[in-house]
């Protein structure tokens, strides 16, 4: 079991050169997914505007942690270093996707299918007791509409940004979100989920409505503003313009810091959902 390693923040593309790549089909639709580690399979969703290197960084952690990461390619350049003009181009083309429903009354996105069966086939591959999903803003809420498919046992929902037009609503049709909330009830799961005070992209109404829907399965957890990142690189800092990517673009990699132990939550709750028995689970040196 290797050490979380810490890395420092560099106005760099990331090469992505110890992961995998892996040209991954359900049911007939092929998209590029990063594979690497060993042991039960969690799937870290990009967030706008791609795989980037603070993603990267996150699913290596979550690699070293113990697990087969994969990372699909959703949108975006893969590896690329956020900028405004790159993700403002990104974000475009996102909104105006088939697969995506970005705006209010547009329900589920249809992409959320397709996950489903990338987790199902994860599940396959790596065994163990389910599979963990981490959604990230733009595909925050996916992470939990994938515990439609039984092999989804932990999901994380990061900062959900959509719907981007109704700050209370979410990126959910009815009949899924009633199926969602009576899967976790049914199997006694529960979703874990992090937002950071004043983001005006994940607001407390969004939170609110997760609650509403999910009762107690919903564990919604808020970060001070002060906690975030200063320095988050130019998309987040200018487009984004708010604290929003807890464990990302606005993580401060110090032990001890608020968003390192919202970091070692997520490591926490994946670990006990696909390691219960105990002995079995991986050590790692946490909040390093």
């Amino acid at each position: 079991m290797t050490e979380i390693e810490t890395e420092t923040e560099t106005e760099t593309d990331d090469p992505i050169a110890d992961f995998t790549r892996r040209s991954m089909a359900v049911e007939g639709v092929a998209k590029t997914v990063y594979v690497a580690g060993a042991g039960p399979a969690v799937v870290v969703l990009p967030e706008m505007p791609g795989i980037s290197p603070d993603v990267l960084r996150l699913a290596r952690w979550v690699r070293d942690a113990g697990f087969t990461v994969h990372v699909p390619s959703l949108f975006g350049t893969d590896g690329a270093f956020p900028t405004v003009e790159g993700g403002r181009e990104v974000v475009r083309r996102a909104c105006v996707s088939a697969e995506f429903r970005a705006f209010a009354g547009g329900g589920t996105s249809p992409v959320t299918l397709w996950l489903r069966g990338l987790a199902r086939q994860a599940h396959e591959a790596c065994g163990g007791p389910g599979v963990g999903a981490i959604g990230l803003c733009f595909t925050g809420n996916f992470a939990l509409t994938m515990a439609l498919e039984p092999a989804v046992v932990a999901p994380v929902v990061n900062h959900p940004s959509l719907p981007l037009d109704d700050p209370g609503g979410l990126e959910l049709d009815a009949a899924d979100a009633h199926a969602v909330r009576d899967r976790l009830a049914r199997d006694g799961l529960s979703v874990l989920a992090y937002r950071f005070e004043g983001d005006r992209w994940c607001t407390g109404q969004r939170f609110a409505a997760y609650r509403a829907l999910l009762g107690h399965t919903f564990d919604g957890r808020v970060l001070p503003d002060s906690a975030a990142n200063p320095a988050p690189p130019p998309f987040f800092a200018d487009l984004v313009g708010t604290p929003h990517s807890v464990v990302t673009a606005h993580l401060v990699d110090e032990a001890g810091h608020p968003t390192v132990r919202a970091r070692d939550e997520i490591l926490a709750f994946l670990t006990a959902r696909l390691y219960p028995s105990g002995p079995l689970r991986p050590s790692a040196t946490m909040g390093r």
